[in-house]
Order: structure tokens, then C-alpha cells, then sequence
């Protein structure tokens, strides 16, 4: 079985990439951070390769799974991580028009490129399991994150629909919507922003990595057949749908 993980260089694609390689899965690691990827020889147990991609951009995303295909022979999962928040603890009417695009094109059109050019292949083989990485603020909207909050929640969106469209053909599509899990992104916002999303989980805690990881596994696995166009619930009891 092969998995393609975006944004595997670090942070919650690096953990799910742990994750799934102790369960002998071929990892195909995409991310644009080459130096990064080369470096996770020492992290990493298994077969897996590296492959430098933008996933913003179309033909760089095309190559990069045609090369997938030749060197595994199939996919069977991919999990959509790679993501940015943008600038954060401003007020909307401060987002610069620019960064709104940024963060949509990582976050959004980038899940979506990469899922157009697997599920053909996916469609082929009668079997498949995405997982597009979301967040709680996708659901809810965290005020001064405009631009992370609405890309999250086209990213929901986008898992409600292909879960319908691909119902039939033995591929689940589903999110996750984590709260504030202790990453090198987190750890990059201001501190007020980080408390005012942590002081909002009933839990009063992050979430760990090791936490979204085994869910994930979870999710990408042939147990989990019947659940599709769902968004997984990870945020220590703060999602209220």
C-alpha cells in the first residue's frame, strides 16, 4: 500500500508520516522544502521517497504523482497537510488581499489539485482513502485568522462534496478538524492568538501530534469503509456541530 502525505517535511504531515511508515506503508513525501525532506532519514523507518513539490502549482503537482505511479505502481492514500496560517491577530479589513490568496492557494487549491490527479487512480483500482487536514477554525472562524479560517472551511467544503461525487467507487474522502496541536506553525503566531484558540478547548490543552496521528491512520484505513464527506472531530471538545 502506498501513501502520498503533503507538507511531510514538518509538523502534522512529519507525525502522520511516522505514523504510517511503523505500519510497513510506502510513503510517497511531498513538500516544497527539499532540504527538509532529505533530512528525515534519521525520523523515518521503511520504504519511502521524496519528492520536491509545490502543490500550488498544477503541473509541478501532475509530475511529481505520475512519478508516484511509475516508481510505486498505485496509490491508495493521500493525505492533504500542507497548509499556512498567513498573518493572524488582525482584523479582516487589515488582510492584505494578497496573503488571503496565499493562504487559499496553499490550503484549498493545493487539496484540490492534489486529489484531482490521484483519483483517477484511485477510480482504477476500485479503492482509495483521502484525507484533507482542516481545522476547528474551519467550522467556526477564528477571529484575526480570516484567511486560514475561510480556506479551512472551502477545505470542509470540498470533503463534503467529493465524499458524495466518489460514494460508489470504494474511495472515502473525509477531514479533520483539529484544534491547536503544538507544531512549528503554532509555535510561529503570536502568543494572544494562541491563547485565545486554546482558551477556547474544554480541555484547556493542545492537542498532541501523536493524538492527530492515530486518528489519521485511522481514517485512511480499510476499517474505516462507511464513513465519507465527513469532517473528523479533534479539538478536546470545542466543535459544537
Amino acid at each position: 500500500m502506498t501513501a502520498i502525505i503533503t507538507g511531510a517535511a514538518s509538523g502534522l504531515g512529519l507525525a502522520i508520516a511516522k505514523k504510517l511508515s511503523q505500519k510497513n506503508i510506502n510513503l510517497a513525501l511531498f513538500d516544497k522544502q527539499k532540504e527538509k525532506l532529505l533530512g528525515l532519514s534519521k525520523q523515518l523507518s521503511g520504504n519511502y521517497k521524496i519528492f520536491e513539490t509545490d502543490v500550488t502549482n498544477e503541473n509541478e503537482v501532475k509530475e511529481s504523482v505520475a512519478k508516484v505511479i511509475e516508481q510505486f505502481g498505485s496509490v491508495q492514500i493521500l493525505i492533504n497537510s500542507a497548509g499556512i496560517t498567513g498573518t493572524t491577530n488582525i482584523k479582516s479589513h487589515e488582510v492584505n488581499a494578497n496573503d488571503l490568496q496565499t493562504v487559499f492557494n496553499v490550503n484549498f487549491t493545493g487539496s484540490f489539485l492534489m486529489s484531482k490527479y490521484v483519483l483517477p487512480f484511485m477510480l482504477a483500482d476500485h479503492y482509495g482513502r483521502i484525507l484533507h487536514i482542516a481545522s476547528i477554525a474551519g467550522k467556526e472562524g477564528n477571529a484575526g485568522m480570516l484567511a486560514y479560517s475561510a480556506s479551512k472551511a472551502a477545505v470542509i467544503a470540498m470533503a463534503k462534496v467529493q465524499g458524495k461525487e466518489y460514494a460508489e467507487t470504494g474511495i472515502t474522502i473525509n477531514a479533520l478538524a483539529p484544534a491547536v496541536i503544538r507544531t512549528p506553525l503554532v509555535d510561529a503566531m503570536p502568543a494572544t492568538q494562541v491563547k485565545y484558540m486554546t482558551d477556547k478547548i474544554p480541555m484547556k490543552r493542545c492537542g498532541t501530534l501523536e493524538e492527530l496521528a492515530n486518528m489519521a491512520a485511522f481514517i485512511v484505513s480499510p476499517e474505516n469503509s462507511f464513513t465519507t464527506g465527513f469532517t473528523f472531530d479533534l479539538s478536546g471538545g470545542r466543535a459544537l456541530y
